[in-house]
């Protein structure tokens, strides 16, 4: 397959690589020069401009820093979407708002050209060895032809659904859920810092006990289904461990603000009536504040 690729960051360059390595012929580009030495010399092309990059490729793939940078790129004066063929498609593998996203499909869509969002998920060292998830949305027969370019590149392609929106939407969420729980390890390895336990202790618990995958995948089960009849733990004895868990930061003098929302959700979720369900069901007090029950 003819591709193009623009943006040559760190996670870039890195998929660059692998679609090169696969087998296809890339033509690759970044704003900022001296960034595609090595690619060139494993045999991509290097293009002068984005024109170039979309001159009879089937397929152009960008992985840029913000939505700046896509606007930039794609509506200013570089001019990906002027620049690429009817029937063309553009593949946004970066991480976008949904507006951007929206808008950039009704530009392609007008111009006779498809987007497919396909934002990756992980770092860049697992981009290097083609273990990135990868949640692709748009037309679905724009969607399959970039099958081979997501095998090259990923472990696992979730389906985000027909609307590139969708895909954008999915990993916006997927990276709240990762800010929050970074937030929470931080202030969990803070309260054991400060209460004299070494942290590789806490580190070990986590990750050979709940959060070795088992916590997420019940607790994910749970809310999905709304299945809070199936009590594991109740909302009363977790009201009653937010309850210890904020008094021991008290103690050592450490702030633990997720602590009080997490206490906050239990009280309200006992005060409609749900104290006896399993403690997930701090999620139907979300729905609530978010007016879907």
């Amino acid at each position: 397959m003819k591709v193009g690729f623009i943006g040559l960051g760190r996670m870039g360059r890195h998929i660059a690589r692998r679609v090169l390595h696969a087998g296809h012929e890339l033509t690759v580009y970044n704003r900022t020069p001296g960034r595609a030495a090595d690619l060139v010399e494993s045999g991509a092309l290097l293009a002068g401009n984005v024109a170039e990059a979309c001159a009879g490729n089937a397929v152009v793939i960008t992985m840029l820093a913000d939505d700046a940078a896509l606007g930039e790129v794609a509506f200013g004066h570089y001019g990906l979407c002027d620049s690429l063929a009817p029937g063309a498609i553009h593949v946004a593998m970066g991480t976008h708002g949904v507006d951007t996203i929206r808008r950039l499909k009704l530009t392609h869509e007008d111009a006779r050209q498809a987007l497919v969002a396909a934002p990756v998920l992980g770092r860049p060292e697992a981009a290097a060895v083609g273990e990135l998830g990868i949640v692709a949305a748009g037309p679905p027969a724009a969607v399959a032809a970039c099958a081979p370019l997501f095998e090259a590149t990923a472990k696992r392609v979730f389906d985000g659904g027909t609307d590139p929106v969708g895909a954008c939407a999915i990993k916006l969420a997927n990276n709240f859920v990762l800010g929050c729980a970074i937030e929470a390890l931080s202030e969990a390895f803070a309260l054991v810092r400060k209460h004299g336990v070494r942290p590789e202790v806490l580190y070990d618990v986590l990750t050979e006990g709940l959060f070795g995958s088992t916590a997420y995948r019940t607790y994910g089960r749970i809310i999905a289904e709304q299945d809070y009849d199936r009590v594991g733990f109740s909302a009363l004895l977790g009201l009653k461990d937010a309850s210890l868990i904020l008094a021991a930061g008290q103690d050592a003098r450490v702030p633990l603000p997720s602590a009080g929302t997490l206490r906050d959700r239990l009280l309200s979720a006992i005060a409609h009536g749900d104290g006896d369900k399993d403690w997930a069901v701090i999620a139907r007090e979300q729905a609530r504040a978010s007016g879907i029950e």
